[in-house]
């Protein structure tokens, strides 16, 4: 009789595309359930949820307005006439308020839901974006780019806890990496924009990127109201993972390593110190600093077209662990170029390498909540460890460029970038293969 259940389980299960274990072994101590995946059943009759492509939709807007400003910011506070480490202040401001706001944001996701959360964080955002458009002085600039901190942990936290809601186990890999698609084509698309805006004027681009938000929040508040979700406040809901549960997994300590060297590395450093640099060492034209940031972007297409599904294939560990090696290796070139074309092969292998370990990240912090609980603080945990990385980079960087130059700069990140890979040596995957 056991032996017909069994059977009959497989047959369900292969009829969904892959392997559901209610219980299996925790990927440290056997008391946590972990969903195992069979990477080699086929995924044809898995479908990506209607929920997933309207936060697609939203995305998009988020990345291409964010895109506009990541090449703008640091000219237009350098504008102000303070040195490289006060415009890296700028910019690690928005992540110190995302980071104060981290612990109340993931209890809010929790208790309000994620739809609320995302649209007002949105909206929050998008005020900040104004204000900071009309800044008098560098202090008022600090200020109102700071504010918008708050609003961006909001969304950021509601919509990756929407994206493990609603994304199927076995696909959770691709529809990261289409996630993060979204922003790459912002990434790509953004930063020209906002380099010709700038021309007209460096506040254009940040009332552009309100525009953009508010369109996403309407996106999200229309879309996500209808039909089953309208009535999701009336659902039951999700038992919470505890931290404690999460920090008891290896995996999971070093996927907080892997947050703050991308915080570090891929985020800080991009947004803060290679517009500078290449402003102020290769070529002073404002639309130099967005090409570079832009070819970025273009590397992390590259990878992030394959990554997501062979992430679902071989697993989460390695493509994090070579992604990152990359990724440095495209940092230390940054770190002894002198030409702009140098520049631009440096920034196509740093996104490469980024973008390679991006998705995979993204689908093993989903793989420890799972479908079966609220992740909300354990996401915002995660989130805290990239924003403490994005904090700390710019700053450090701007102390050392104030001191001793680029090239150390940009070495110490190579460090910061390759350090997580002993972690996940010692880390089990968290894609558990039956």
């Amino acid at each position: 009789m056991s032996d017909r259940n069994a059977d009959k389980r497989g047959d369900d299960a292969r009829t969904d595309g892959f392997e559901r274990l209610a219980e299996s072994e925790s990927l440290e101590t056997g008391s946590i359930p972990i969903q195992r995946i069979d990477a080699g059943k086929p995924l044809a009759t898995e479908r990506i949820p209607a929920e997933i492509w309207t936060l697609l939709a939203a995305t998009f807007f988020v990345a291409v307005g964010f895109g506009l400003i990541v090449p703008v910011l640091p000219q237009f506070a350098d504008s102000f006439g303070v040195g490289a480490t006060l415009v890296s202040v700028v910019v690690a401001a928005f992540s110190v308020m995302r980071l104060a706001g981290a612990p109340i944001a993931g209890p809010l996701v929790d208790r309000f839901g994620e739809r609320p959360m995302y649209v007002t964080g949105l909206l929050i955002v998008a005020l900040s974006s104004v204000a900071t458009a009309f800044a008098a002085d560098y202090w008022q600039l600090l200020i109102y780019r700071g504010l918008g901190g708050i609003g961006s942990v909001m969304f950021t936290i509601a919509s990756s806890s929407m994206v493990v809601k609603y994304s199927p186990p076995a696909l959770r890999g691709r529809v990261s990496s289409m996630w993060g698609g979204m922003f790459l084509i912002g990434g790509i698309s953004g930063p020209f924009i906002g380099g010709l805006l700038a021309q007209i004027g460096m506040q254009v681009p940040f009332i552009a990127y309100g525009i953009g938000l508010v369109i996403a929040a309407l996106i999200v508040a229309i879309m996500l109201g209808r039909g089953r979700n309208a009535n999701s406040t009336n659902a039951p809901k999700l038992p919470p993972m505890r931290l404690a549960e999460a920090f008891a997994l290896p995996s999971y300590r070093a996927l907080l390593s892997v947050g703050f060297a991308n915080g570090w590395a891929n985020m800080g450093m991009r947004t803060a110190v290679v517009p500078l640099f290449v402003s102020q060492l290769l070529s002073g034209e404002p639309w130099a600093a967005g090409a570079i940031v832009a070819t970025g972007a273009l590397g992390n297409v590259l990878s992030l077209q394959w990554a997501g599904r062979a992430s679902d294939r071989i697993g989460r560990r390695p493509l994090i662990m070579v992604g990152l090696l990359i990724a440095a290796v495209g940092l230390v070139l940054f770190a002894v170029t002198g030409a702009l074309w140098f520049a631009f092969v440096a920034s196509l292998i740093a996104g490469f390498g980024a973008g390679l370990a991006a998705p995979a990240t993204q689908a093993a912090v989903a793989d420890v909540i799972g479908r079966e609980r609220s992740g909300g603080k354990t996401l915002a945990t995660f989130q805290m460890s990239a924003d403490v990385g994005q904090i700390l980079g710019p700053i450090v960087a701007g102390l050392i460029i104030d001191s001793v130059g680029y090239t150390w700069a940009f070495g110490l990140a190579s460090v910061v970038l390759v350090a997580p890979i002993a972690m996940w040596l010692r880390a089990p995957d968290t894609m558990q293969r039956s």
